[in-house]
């Protein structure tokens, strides 16, 4: 029997199950959730950020989704949504889903097939110049064709076997769009299927959204409403969250530090704190001087002190790894002792740091004549205090620099047109799968790719990973391609964030993921016991 029809059969027997518990559960109240920067629109397809998808997921469905009661998301708790079951194909090369009937728009008109075909042909670039632009194109480039049969059926064609395609069609990044919208009305008045309608967002004030009353899940969502409450500095957030303004604070912003200042301020809140699957790290412009010249980009990566980054923002509790989430939290991520060996990552920083000089100087600087360049970042907490750091690490190897800071939209306008030397950024991955980082952070033309690193050989290393089945031996493919991209100084990892959300005790059925910030927020069975 097809994997996707069990995972259907396991999904009813458990509402089924839980139906006899639902007397506890409590309809109506408004969730008001603390919101760290103004998202750049509510278009959950054309962005990159987690400010973002937080808000706005609840609005949307997928065809399938990670089950949001599940705190570490896998292939093993994809569950169905807008699509009932689906089925592979013997050769790995076709996807057909199966599709719910009954489903509407939140402006009335029914879903079909044709919406699913319209969403992926826009995202993948199969029917180009339908969206303004498209972070994870990158991630659907195995994807040949799209085909309907009639309103409640349709399959996706790959060039080749990918085990994890469902996993990118699972996450909170993939919401099924309506056909019927013009792209630039989602981006200001986005129409879903989902548990919640959109109904205002002001500009570093507020983002509202209301129950869907013709939600096709009945009896969701508990909630009246949701509100998400914008409010730049993170120690009014916490104020706010201590005096009962907050039930729930943004779901990454409660630092280890902070942690201690929660259990004294708000002893009552409930936390959890997680690994986020997002990683700080240094972008570098490969393609303008004077970081076009590899030997300074191999300073840069001896430079970095991981350790002291992480012992002074995460007390460390954060984890120092490469590009994939380390162990135990991740699947794929390399073992200290691994970890060691690569370029750059070797524990005597006093050794590396002088080899950094020495490159330096041979390229005409030193103590006399410091490279003078900007750090460019995000203006909030999590990106501005690493890249303080960062800015004196690069001083011991004759780099002197100063702070760009910029507002969030200004921040992607500029790092997607790669107008930056050098920047801190945070990068995060929405899946634990290679699959989804590979594609999106390191392949030739990926709008998420900030560098701009292409490298067509290590892309065909890429796709045969994406085909291997046997994990053992994919993970060998993986770690291989972790060192490569060490080696060739393309995205320093600094180090792998840590991070708490903590809520008020009476909001209720609440499951955050431990390994993605992307994936955890449709809300649809959330409530509040007050």
């Amino acid at each position: 029997m097809p994997k996707g029809f069990v995972r259907a059969a396991m999904v009813a027997v458990f509402l089924l199950a839980g139906a006899g518990a639902a007397w506890a559960q409590k309809h109506g109240g408004t969730l008001v959730v603390s919101h760290i920067d103004t998202p750049p629109s509510p278009s959950i397809q054309e962005e990159g950020t987690a400010s973002v998808v937080i808000p706005f997921m609840s609005l949307f469905n997928n065809l399938v989704m990670f089950d949001q009661h599940a705190p570490r998301h896998s292939l093993d708790t994809i569950v169905p949504e807008l699509a009932t079951r689906w089925s592979w194909s013997k050769d790995g090369t076709e996807l057909t889903f199966a599709l719910r009937d009954g489903v509407k728009w939140h402006d009335g008109k029914p879903f079909t097939a044709a919406d699913v075909k319209c969403t992926w042909d826009m995202v993948s670039g199969l029917a180009p110049g339908k969206i303004r632009k498209s972070p994870r194109k990158a991630w659907f480039t195995n994807l040949r064709a799209i085909t309907v049969a009639g309103p409640h059926a349709v399959t996706f064609h790959l060039h080749r076997r990918q085990p994890s395609f469902i996993a990118l069609l699972a996450s909170g990044w993939s919401p099924v769009y309506p056909c019927h919208v013009p792209s630039a009305d989602m981006r200001t008045r986005p129409i879903g299927t989902g548990p919640f309608r959109f109904v205002e967002y002001r500009l570093n004030e507020i983002i509202r959204l209301e129950r869907n009353p013709d939600y096709w899940k009945k009896g969701l969502p508990y909630l009246d409403a949701i509100e998400f409450r914008i409010v730049p500095n993170r120690s009014t957030r916490m104020l706010g969250f201590y005096a009962g303004t907050f039930d729930m604070t943004y779901p990454t912003d409660v630092t280890v530090p902070l942690m201690k200042d929660i259990k004294t301020q708000a002893p009552q809140a409930q936390c959890v704190m997680r690994r986020t699957n997002v990683d700080t790290n240094l972008i570098i412009n490969r393609d303008a001087p004077p970081f076009d010249n590899p030997e300074i980009r191999r300073a840069l990566a001896l430079a970095l002190d991981r350790k002291s980054f992480n012992d002074i923002l995460n007390e460390g509790q954060g984890r120092i790894g490469a590009a994939m989430l380390p162990p135990p939290e991740g699947v794929w991520g390399m073992p200290d002792a691994v970890l060691e060996t690569l370029f750059g990552y070797g524990s005597d920083v006093a050794k590396n740091r002088e080899a950094a000089r020495a490159i330096m100087r041979t390229q005409g600087y030193g103590p006399d004549r410091m490279l003078q360049t900007k750090i460019f970042t995000r203006d909030i907490n999590n990106f501005r205090d690493p890249a303080l750091i960062l800015n004196d690490q690069l001083k011991q190897i004759y780099i002197n620099a100063e702070l760009d800071v910029v507002d969030t939209p200004q921040y992607y306008s500029r790092v997607f047109k790669k107008d930056y030397a050098i920047g801190l950024n945070l990068t995060g991955s929405a899946l634990d799968d290679p699959d989804q980082n590979f594609y999106e952070n390191y392949a030739c033309g990926s709008l998420r790719n900030y560098t701009g690193y292409c490298n067509k050989a290590l892309e065909a290393d890429f796709d045969a990973q994406s085909m291997e089945a046997d994990p053992v031996k994919r993970k060998a493919m993986v770690w291989d391609i972790e060192r490569k991209l060490a080696d060739d100084v393309v995205r320093p990892i600094i180090f792998h964030d840590v991070a708490a959300a903590c809520w008020q005790p009476y909001v209720k059925n609440l499951t955050i993921m431990v390994n993605s910030i992307y994936n955890g927020w449709r809300w649809e069975d959330l409530w509040l016991d007050r």
